[in-house]
């Protein structure tokens, strides 16, 4: 049975909201040594509605970060293996005939619950990650010509790895364009690794994590980002970094790029316990939200420096 969508939430004051996101953070911190950038970005991606890309070398903690990011919220969590035999009802569900009742009954797939994770999402084929689009964009999913909403909140983490590549598919630009953020989280610092070691002697401590926030909490902070205010001037600087790159690039940021960049840097003022966006809020999260989405000239550099340069060059006024 397809789980019904949550009626509308009441957004809570900056400061609750802000207090779930920092109680989020801390309790991944309990199993994720180091990377407090990048679980502070994915936080702020789930307070801003978006689904967040973790990509990096194999053994860094993508999984374990993704799965300490479902159980800090009690929530209905499922995680999908991606593997190059899935299917893409192997995603989204299927009808299936009932012998008693005469009818076809939809049997949902694991894209039902409030988090999903998407295990090394790249070694599917762009058919079968395809079954994400709809989704994740518009909440919903199609089968056999029948839409069914998936729960309220719904938020996709998905990891991918960064070498092997020829043993895996590249993921298509109007996916990738869907995820928030991109994430990478590097290998630990000496004291950092010597710290993780120690916390795993014994129960790993992902088997201890308890939730912090429950769903009703999530849903009233994302209600409570929504209702930050960004300024016309605010709004303009957005829309001059995102015209910079698709001036300076092949493929520069789409509407959804600067959409996203807006609604990630609400996340990070209620973060920060403001109920108003600042410059300085649209430029910690400028990085992570529109590097992925740009593709520059072979030998003109890297997504990461256009999106700086953009950054030094485009002024606030």
């Amino acid at each position: 049975m397809v789980p019904e969508p949550m009626s509308e939430a009441q957004p809570a004051d900056v400061e609750t909201a802000g207090r779930t996101a920092q109680a989020v953070i801390d309790n991944i911190g309990e199993v994720i040594v180091g990377n407090d950038e990048a679980i502070e970005h994915l936080v702020v991606a789930i307070l801003g509605r978006g689904h967040v890309l973790l990509e990096d070398v194999p053994g860094v903690g993508k999984t374990m970060l993704a799965r300490a990011v479902a159980k800090s919220f009690e929530c209905e969590f499922k995680r999908v293996q991606f593997t190059p035999d899935l299917l893409p009802s192997d995603i989204t569900g299927v009808n299936v005939f009932n012998q008693q009742s005469r009818e076809f009954e939809f049997r949902p797939g694991p894209i039902f619950a409030n988090v999903l994770l998407g295990d090394e999402i790249n070694r599917a084929p762009p058919k079968t990650q395809a079954a994400l689009l709809e989704a994740m964009e518009e909440e919903q999913v199609t089968v056999d010509g029948e839409t069914h909403l998936v729960p309220d909140p719904f938020f996709v983490v998905a990891t991918q790895n960064s070498v092997e590549r020829d043993r895996t598919y590249e993921l298509p630009a109007a996916e990738l364009d869907r995820f928030m953020q991109k994430l990478s989280l590097g290998y630990p610092e000496e004291a950092e690794e010597v710290e993780v070691l120690g916390k795993i002697v014994g129960d790993h401590p992902i088997q201890k994590l308890e939730p912090v926030a429950a769903v009703g909490d999530l849903r009233a902070a994302r209600e409570t980002t929504a209702n930050v205010t960004v300024e016309t001037p605010v709004r303009e600087y957005v829309t001059r970094l995102a015209r910079y790159t698709r001036e300076n690039a092949q493929l520069g940021v789409s509407p959804r790029g600067s959409i996203s960049l807006l609604r990630a840097a609400q996340g990070r003022a209620v973060l920060d316990g403001r109920d108003y966006v600042l410059p300085d809020d649209v430029q910690r999260e400028a990085l992570p939200t529109l590097a992925h989405r740009v593709r520059v000239a072979r030998g003109e550099g890297t997504p990461e420096e256009l999106v700086t340069a953009a950054l030094d060059a485009v002024a606030v006024e």
